[in-house]
């Protein structure tokens, strides 16, 4: 079973991360799900963006990694939205990930190091028409570093295992929704959720195969 940190998007720690993250537990995974707001959530992405901006985008990313640090290494990353910061960072520099999901949110390849750490499967999930994954350039991120990792990696990752395409993908989903995938959300979208999820578990069982 995987040992996942997972990493709330720009509302909080909302009942929908509970959620989520009792889905994985349920499945028999460990998961770690930080509160990065100190319990505050906010009905809207303006608001929860305020309050980040407010105390500190960069302060909210140091404080994930501080967290994720005080657990073993072999971690799986999760992050949502603002959450993708600390999740994707950690993912790029800290030894011993085991995979990394991505939603709603991707950083520029370069940001945290030149090139993505071999042999760790990468997920990056979003709907296909969010105007904050498009406008913002997490959608051409997305894209740049899934091609730069297949590129890199020319369908093998060192060591002499072959690692199939399909641990890295980047899905996009019908829709424009933010928080398709939180349930406590008014945007959530019932069958990309199971969709987003199905596809995490399928990850996670995959590990250890």
């Amino acid at each position: 079973m995987a040992n996942v940190i997972l990493f709330h998007h720009a509302l909080g720690m909302t009942p929908g991360m509970d959620a989520l993250a009792e889905l994985l537990r349920d499945a028999g995974h460990t998961v770690t799900a930080p509160d990065l707001y100190d319990g505050r959530t906010f009905g809207s992405l303006e608001a929860g963006l305020a309050y980040a901006e407010e105390i500190g985008f960069d302060v909210i990313e140091s404080l994930g990694v501080q967290i994720a640090r005080r657990l073993p290494a072999d971690l799986v990353y999760i992050g949502f939205s603002l959450g993708v910061m600390p999740a994707q960072r950690l993912a790029q520099t800290r030894a011993g990930a085991r995979a990394a999901v991505l939603v709603s949110g991707c950083v520029p390849p370069g940001t945290y190091a030149d090139t993505w750490p071999e042999g760790v499967p990468l997920q990056i999930h979003a709907m296909a028409e969010d105007p904050v994954f498009v406008e913002e350039g997490d959608l051409d991120a997305a894209r740049h570093l899934v091609e730069s990792i297949l590129t890199e990696s020319g369908g093998s990752w060192g060591g002499g295992d072959s690692v199939d395409a399909a641990a890295v993908k980047l899905i996009l989903y019908p829709g424009s929704s933010h928080f398709f995938a939180d349930i406590s959300s008014p945007d959530y979208d019932e069958d990309y959720a199971h969709a987003l999820t199905g596809s995490v578990l399928e990850l996670l069982a995959g590990l250890d195969g």
